[in-house]
């Protein structure tokens, strides 16, 4: 059924005001327009048809991201009738992006919208650009454009970080050995590493370890979990072109309380270094870990 009724539907719900905090407005009409959307969303959720119609100029268009056009209000209200008579309880929320208004009478909207089903399921989401045309003093919707949704991601802020991807191994003697490879997640949110240490061939240590982006810090944040049960959080800071400190809380499998500073460092496109220290067990002091030293696989 939610493929029958995207077609309509989803073009017409790219209009509401959503969860996310509102942005200060530029000027009173903006705040208007906003509890219009605010209004729309309300006779939505209430599955009132003919109210959601009278939101639109009588010569409204709009096209899905399926690419269907409907034309006029007449029809608007008859696409929502039919989605209302077989999704009951539908809910609709926004997140309305940037919204301008380019003459008294004109203004454009941005944003992401997501339709909730009361049968369960997941949800449809797209995103939209609206037009608005003031008449009689009041603001109404005069065109929609629906597109495909594309989840963000995190890449552009982690860009500096990007060289990692892919797959590293010590330069060691004595039988040693430590790997790690990196690569990110499906949405490119997080970048994703599977490291071990082995000794002989055997393996000794290692775990996996997810990077993203802290957007209250504006720092890269790290999230480890050992491969023994132990597990460790690190926030990256800058210091200096190519070489980071990764302050390090951890907590190990018998609950022991451990802390250090990596000093990582990226020599080229294809070495890398890392040295722990300042490493604290419990709050006593440790000896500084060797200086190692990576390459890329070819």
């Amino acid at each position: 059924m939610r493929k029958l009724l995207l077609p309509g539907v989803m073009g017409l719900t790219l209009l509401i005001t959503g969860s996310a905090q509102p942005q200060p407005a530029k000027n009173a009409e903006e705040d208007v327009l906003r509890k219009r959307a605010e209004a729309f969303v309300e006779a939505f959720n209430k599955g009132d048809a003919k109210a959601l119609a009278a939101f639109f100029t009588a010569d409204a268009d709009l096209v899905d991201q399926e690419g269907h056009h409907i034309e006029g209000r007449k029809a608007i209200e008859e696409t929502y009738q039919k989605f209302f008579s077989q999704a009951k309880g539908a809910k609709l929320f926004i997140r309305i992006e940037k919204v301008r208004v380019a003459k008294p009478d004109l203004a454009f909207e941005d944003g992401l919208t997501e339709v909730v089903y009361p049968q369960g399921g997941p949800p449809t989401a797209g995103r939209y650009s609206v037009v608005y045309v003031k008449q009689d003093g009041q603001w109404y919707l005069t065109s929609v454009r629906e597109a495909i949704a594309v989840p963000p991601n995190n890449v552009d802020r982690l860009q500096e970080l990007g060289f990692l991807i892919g797959s590293w191994v010590e330069d060691a003697e004595k039988g040693g050995s430590a790997k790690a490879a990196y690569s990110w997640d499906g949405n490119q949110n997080f970048m994703l590493s599977h490291f071990d240490v082995t000794m002989k061939e055997i393996s000794v240590a290692g775990g996996e370890q997810w990077i993203g982006w802290d957007a209250s810090i504006n720092k890269p944040r790290a999230w480890a979990f050992l491969f023994n049960g132990g597990f460790a959080e690190a926030v990256w800071t800058r210091d200096g072109d190519n070489k980071w400190k990764i302050a390090i809380t951890g907590t190990q499998r018998d609950g022991k309380k451990v802390t250090g500073t990596n000093v990582f460092a990226k020599i080229d496109e294809d070495h890398l270094s890392f040295h722990l220290i300042d490493l604290k067990l419990d709050g006593k002091s440790l000896p500084d870990a060797p200086v190692i030293k990576m390459k890329r696989v070819k």
